[in-house]
């Protein structure tokens, strides 16, 4: 099994702890959607899309069946978010000093 591609949809402005959304495709020929990225007692980690039983109970609707498959996707899910997580704050940093700049400019020339 490979993992080809992975999907992080930042939860902007997220106080809680559900942390974000996966889309994960697997061979180039299966996709699972809303994976969730969450922050627990003990750091970061992946819970799979879930549904609503009749009991009341969520229950997985996909996920992996052995521990050797679930480290990859955990591990690749992980590394991922804190990639997009790193490259929007770095984005948002650099957008927040261009006004400056721009400001500064425009006083140079008055």
């Amino acid at each position: 099994m490979n993992i080809t591609d992975v999907k992080v949809f930042i939860r902007e402005g997220n106080q809680n702890q559900l942390k974000a959304f996966v889309n994960m495709v697997i061979d180039d020929a299966f996709i699972i959607r809303n994976i969730k990225v969450i922050e627990g007692n003990n750091g970061l980690f992946v819970a799979m899309p879930s549904r609503k039983v009749a009991s009341g109970e969520y229950r997985d609707i996909a996920h992996p069946i052995n521990t050797e498959t679930r480290r990859l996707v955990e591990d690749t899910i992980i590394t991922k978010y804190k990639e997009t997580l790193s490259e929007a704050l770095t984005a948002a940093e650099t957008k927040e000093e261009e006004p400056q700049e721009e400001t500064a400019e425009i006083s140079e020339e008055l």
